[in-house]
């Protein structure tokens, strides 16, 4: 990707959070959001996909990202939570015998802590939370031609990450949205001393969410059926001879969600990705993928 192609994926990803400045508090029928909706949209959701890949990614039958979280409250409306997740992503390639090779396993536990004194839609959170990424081998994490072992090379390193995430509502679509910015950081003393160099120990994470809501609630509650996500990082340090701003540092992604009336808590989602590869031993990879497949998706506001 050229420097050039790399500035205007970024503006069209500042538009998009420019959504954000036309919220109003002027509708009596605002929603509000509680801590817990916050933590299960910075989570993330569990997914599958279809074996469609489009793109430079190994011929997959599925990828598959698990994560079941959790929660450590007080009661509904505290101003502070913790959540426990068991974060667990799986490639299943089409090969012979369908092999699942060398998982990422990434366990973690998160605290929430609501700045705002109540559950109105427009307010701030802050988070902090310590991740273990790993694979479960045990083998030499380079080959003796010096490549990266992928079959059974040692993939473990551990990150802090803390950041702020800001609600809205915009009135004109009927639509929640979520602005999300953290900076991550993976002490060296705490990963896998060949990760030196080639993987980047510091990230700056943003993200923004627009959750379309419907007219009419059902049992007081609004599921969006629509909704919109845009992810970026930029990896910062020494990565390789990139120089501090190959757009190689950055990774983007947009994902579309949608969920047909007759599907309670899944969907369908269609997403792009480009950047490095977050499959633990495959970061050295460098994808550009579309994928389809189906999404847990169960938020209520």
């Amino acid at each position: 990707m050229t420097f050039k192609k790399g500035i205007i994926i970024v503006l069209i990803f500042s538009n998009f959070l420019n959504l954000s400045g036309q919220e109003t508090n002027t509708i009596d029928s605002i929603p509000t959001v509680k801590l817990k909706t916050i933590t299960q949209v910075n989570q993330g959701n569990s997914y599958i996909t279809f074996p469609t890949d489009i793109g430079n990614i190994e011929p997959l039958m599925f990828e598959a990202n698990l994560i079941p979280n959790f929660l450590i409250r007080k009661s509904k409306d505290s101003r502070l939570m913790g959540v426990l997740t068991g974060q667990i992503i799986i490639r299943m390639y089409n090969e012979y015998s369908y092999p699942v090779k060398t998982p990422s396993y990434m366990p973690q536990i998160t605290a929430y802590y609501r700045l705002s004194d109540n559950a109105k839609i427009k307010q701030l959170s802050t988070f902090a939370r310590f991740v273990h990424h790993s694979n479960g081998q045990d083998g030499n994490f380079f080959l003796d031609d010096g490549s990266i072992n992928l079959e059974s090379g040692d993939f473990s390193t551990n990150y802090f990450e803390a950041g702020l995430t800001k609600t809205f509502y915009n009135t004109k679509f009927k639509a929640v949205q979520f602005f999300r910015t953290s900076f991550a950081y993976h002490p060296p003393k705490m990963s896998a001393t060949e990760l030196d160099g080639i993987y980047s120990f510091y990230r700056w994470n943003s993200s923004f969410s627009v959750f379309k809501l419907p007219e009419k609630a059902k049992n007081g509650k609004k599921k969006a059926r629509l909704s919109l996500k845009a992810d970026a990082t930029w990896m910062f340090g020494e990565v390789y001879d990139w120089n501090s701003i190959s757009m190689n540092r950055l990774n983007v992604s947009f994902t579309a969600f949608y969920s047909p009336k007759f599907l309670e808590d899944i969907g369908f989602f269609m997403q792009f990705y480009h950047g490095m590869d977050y499959y633990n031993m495959y970061f050295n990879h460098q994808l550009d993928v579309l994928r389809f497949g189906i999404m847990t998706e169960i938020l209520r506001f």
